[in-house]
């Protein structure tokens, strides 16, 4: 089912929608919380309440880009379970790809900060803007969706050592670009 199709049944309050949307997109939503989480069980709680979130947020809204709309609920649900799972411990599966970025982009702490955070983000559109394709898909399934270094290198047909590399050059190449526009 079409995107357009699925938004106009939310409209209409259909619990179709959810079923629709689920079986287009739960997959991905599915993958994307276990590798923030690292547990089936949560994954599938995040995704559950993503689709609530949806179904109480559409309407009034009317999202552009559906997935990406239903990813991002996804993504900060899932982080938000994870802070919460591991106010007591560290989480290395989550953690290492974070302290990777924080090379190039420091930890949001103060209230400043978080306000420069959509200025960062605008950096951080035009920085990937710049990449070629494999680069850019590589930096955002590593960085925005958390996959682990052997599902990608087994996806890019690489090793694991080159797919480090690879990220490894790109957050030098994020760092220098930050750099240049005085972040």
């Amino acid at each position: 089912m079409e995107d357009a199709k699925m938004i106009d049944l939310f409209f209409l309050r259909s619990e179709m929608a959810v079923t629709e949307l689920d079986k287009k997109y739960g997959t991905a939503c599915k993958q994307l919380a276990f590798h923030i989480l690292n547990s089936r069980e949560d994954a599938e709680a995040c995704v559950n309440d993503a689709y609530l979130a949806v179904w109480n947020t559409i309407p009034p809204n009317r999202p552009a880009l559906l997935r990406a709309y239903l990813c991002r609920i996804v993504r900060n649900l899932s982080i938000k379970k994870y802070r919460a799972n591991t106010a007591e411990k560290r989480n290395s599966f989550y953690d290492r790809s974070l302290e990777e970025l924080g090379e190039c982009i420091p930890a949001r702490e103060t209230v400043e900060d978080q306000w420069n955070a959509k200025e960062l983000g605008k950096h951080l559109d035009a920085f990937l803007g710049t990449l070629d394709q494999k680069s850019r898909i590589l930096f955002l399934r590593r960085y925005w969706f958390s996959e682990p270094l052997a599902q990608l290198a087994a996806d890019f047909h690489i090793t694991e050592h080159n797919a480090a590399v690879r990220l490894s050059r790109l957050r030098a190449k994020l760092r220098d670009y930050l750099l240049k526009e005085g972040i």
